[in-house]
């Protein structure tokens, strides 16, 4: 099969299309016809030798796809083969054949297309996972999100108009925070011209947000805890502004707040597993009710993958971009 993959970390250009072995499904494994794969930042960090695949998982970028299972393992339902599907995987996605743990996927419903099954798997699992199981989201609660147009932003703002939460953005454009906008957030603070500290604190009266989304980390953070209500939640999935960041802890003491985060990658199948299931039942009735839908930004064939990085490197998307087998 064709894949994209390197021969040493670097830039967008060390992405290449190459011949790769066709993987087979081991027990509760299905190999899947790639129709899509998803990017994600992730994938970039891997790029660069900054992110390395857990232990078993393919060398091979790409941790979500979309397309049609060909071969089942064992103690997969047979009724599988055969099966649109989307998933969530460990490795391998930016290939013509991905293996998938079968309690990972999720079917592909009517009116959803493929390549926006693809975009679906990373970004709705770690919304979920972290704004309503970490960060204990409740209806009426407020939201603070920075990167409002990325794939998390849009995710976040979607699954929080559906659940009852009022959603406020940053991002770094006039054109950026009208699209937020446009998609539902509640307010877009636009930080290259307004302090979101202090705008948080007009937009809530003082009051501050439930729950802060955090993708940035490094010296946001004291900044994070400054929008926080009493008993607020602070939720880290990412460290693009540096892993270390300096706190007052006196004031976590006294203002009764969380602090936690998560990676979804080198979680066990069996947590990935409850999480689908969990998705499935809650989530996956608004996508197959056509409520719930990624934002697209663009398609890219596979054999543009490193077009398809600098794209996303350039961060000038908004929603997400995919590629096509």
């Amino acid at each position: 099969m064709t894949a994209a993959h390197f021969a040493a970390p670097g830039g967008p250009e060390v992405l290449r299309a190459c011949d790769w072995p066709v993987p087979g499904p081991g027990p509760g494994d299905v190999l899947i016809e790639v129709a899509f794969a998803g990017l994600n930042q992730a994938d970039t960090m891997q790029r660069k030798g900054l992110y390395p695949p857990p232990p078993g998982a393919s060398q091979v970028i790409g941790l979500e796809v979309s397309g049609t299972i060909v071969a089942i393992g064992e103690g997969v339902d047979p009724a599988m083969q055969g099966q649109q599907v989307c998933a969530l995987v460990a490795g391998g996605g930016y290939a013509q054949f991905c293996l998938a743990k079968a309690a990972h996927c999720l079917p592909v419903p009517k009116g959803l297309t493929l390549a926006e099954a693809a975009a679906l798997p990373e970004t709705l699992f770690t919304v979920w996972h972290n704004v309503f199981e970490r960060g204990w989201a409740r209806d009426g609660e407020t939201l603070l999100v920075h990167g409002g147009t990325s794939g998390i932003g849009t995710m976040a703002i979607d699954l929080g108009r559906l659940f009852g939460l009022r959603v406020i953005v940053t991002c770094g454009s006039k054109a950026k925070c009208e699209r937020a906008l446009a998609l539902g957030a509640a307010h877009a603070i636009n930080y290259n011209e307004a302090d979101f500290v202090e705008e948080v604190a007009r937009i809530t009266g003082g009051k501050g947000v439930e729950i802060v989304l955090d993708l940035v980390a490094g010296d946001y953070v004291p900044r994070n805890l400054k929008c926080l209500a009493e008993d607020g939640r602070h939720v880290t999935i990412a460290i693009q502004g540096g892993a270390s960041a300096a706190l007052n802890m006196a004031v976590v003491m006294t203002r009764r707040y969380t602090l936690t985060g998560s990676t979804l990658r080198p979680r066990s199948d069996e947590f990935k597993a409850l999480l689908a299931q969990e998705i499935a039942a809650n989530a996956w009735p608004f996508v197959e009710s056509g409520q719930l839908r990624p934002v697209m930004d663009s398609v890219f064939p596979l054999a543009d993958a490193a077009e398809a990085h600098a794209r996303m490197e350039a961060g000038q998307h908004i929603g997400k971009i995919v590629l096509e087998m």
